[in-house]
């Protein structure tokens, strides 16, 4: 849906304004050219793209691009080239101040909040994430070390967790932010374990009822994490921790320490950021994860310290942009049958969601790590498995 062919670019273009020379040359640096010809080169349909990204940061320039402002042939590539050459460091966006300040001072994930991204973002349907993600829907970084297709991914990865928590018939699993319940389905059907999900989406629930009328001991939870109280022999939570906020981290470690039982193990499976005083994205707060922010690796440990020992560390994060990128295949052949349903809005936010990511983790600036965590350290030693 490349809107340029219909628009004159060089007339939104003024060559002699300070500011869009002062663009021109920083975007030259990610090796980007305004108007070029270029699979990731930036074209502009409207007056106000400049201006928009130089005061309000992502913010502008996503909102811009949901307008329908401007495009890149491949959003991805454009992401990719601006973010390993770390252009928004080189920009001072004085107006989102209050952004940082707000993420900063207030606990955006409290307990009365943390159904806001549930109804914002995992609730959207159903029907739109089965089209979207794999057939277990699975809605986490894939790992793609022997894997051809997304469903491989998804279960290479689903596997990959069961391993590493060493899973036994007959034991019981806490999944916090178990989503539509891929592991907690895989993990029951082939390691025997029973398993209970907690989860702030209603859709998700409605659906885990499906799973548990096939059979499966499997139980889905509609419950804030900071209410379990319930001992587990293994705990997982794959993709939950962006919605803790670091004014949570310790109290998320506190519970999963009180659920778990003295010789278990924890696996943590999270997005992080490679420095730690860093404010959340406002362009994926406001449209896409309410309230999220992502940890720096040190959150983490900090969060951990006197609680659990680190028996292991595995970042795979270059496996997310594979996952992304197909997500992104899923949506776009889907998309037919959402558009009168969603619009072109919703549609260019979707595309600029998943494909702005996708950059971003091909530039390695944000990473994907999987924790194995023990209360007291595991006897002998831990051994990993890949």
């Amino acid at each position: 849906m490349d809107s340029s062919a219909t628009f004159n670019h060089s007339a939104f273009f003024d060559e002699n304004s300070s500011s869009h020379r002062f663009i021109a040359e920083l975007l030259e640096k990610a090796d980007i050219r305004i108007n070029g010809d270029r699979p990731w080169d930036i074209k502009f349909n409207a007056h106000g793209v400049i201006d928009e990204a130089l005061a309000r940061g992502n913010l502008g320039l996503g909102e811009s691009y949901m307008n329908g402002d401007w495009d890149a042939e491949r959003l991805d590539e454009f992401f990719f080239h601006l973010l390993r050459a770390r252009l928004p460091d080189e920009i001072n966006h004085r107006k989102l101040i209050f952004h940082h300040l707000r993420t900063r001072l207030l606990n955006l994930q409290t307990a009365k909040r943390a159904f806001e991204v549930g109804e914002a973002h995992y609730d959207l349907g159903n029907d739109f994430y089965a089209a979207m993600l794999d057939p277990r829907m699975t809605y986490t970084c894939g790992y793609w070390k022997e894997a051809d297709t997304l469903a491989e991914a998804q279960e290479a990865k689903l596997d990959l967790i069961c391993r590493k928590l060493e899973l036994e018939p007959g034991m019981r699993v806490l999944d916090i932010g178990c989503g539509w319940g891929s592991f907690m389905a895989y993990a029951a059907e082939h390691y025997g374990v029973e398993c209970v999900g907690l989860t702030i989406s209603r859709e998700q629930t409605e659906y885990g009822k499906q799973l548990m009328k096939q059979g499966l001991p499997v139980e889905f939870r509609l419950k804030d994490y900071r209410d379990e109280t319930e001992q587990f022999d293994r705990i997982v939570s794959i993709g939950m921790f962006e919605h803790v906020g670091r004014k949570n981290y310790r109290t998320y470690m506190e519970v999963a320490n009180r659920c778990l039982k003295d010789d278990g193990l924890f696996l943590l499976h999270t997005i992080g950021k490679n420095v730690r005083d860093t404010s959340p994205d406002p362009w994926i707060d406001k449209y896409i994860f309410p309230n999220g922010e992502l940890p720096a690796l040190g959150h983490v440990t900090d969060a951990a310290e006197e609680l659990f020992v680190v028996e292991d560390l595995h970042n795979f994060g270059a496996d997310y942009d594979k996952t992304l990128m197909a997500w992104h295949a899923n949506f776009e052949a889907a998309w037919p049958q959402f558009a009168e349903a969603y619009g072109e809005r919703f549609y260019r936010m979707w595309r600029y969601y998943l494909l702005s990511c996708a950059g971003a983790f091909r530039a390695r600036d944000i990473q994907l790590w999987q924790f194995v965590l023990s209360k007291k350290g595991v006897l002998g030693g831990y051994h990993r498995v890949s």
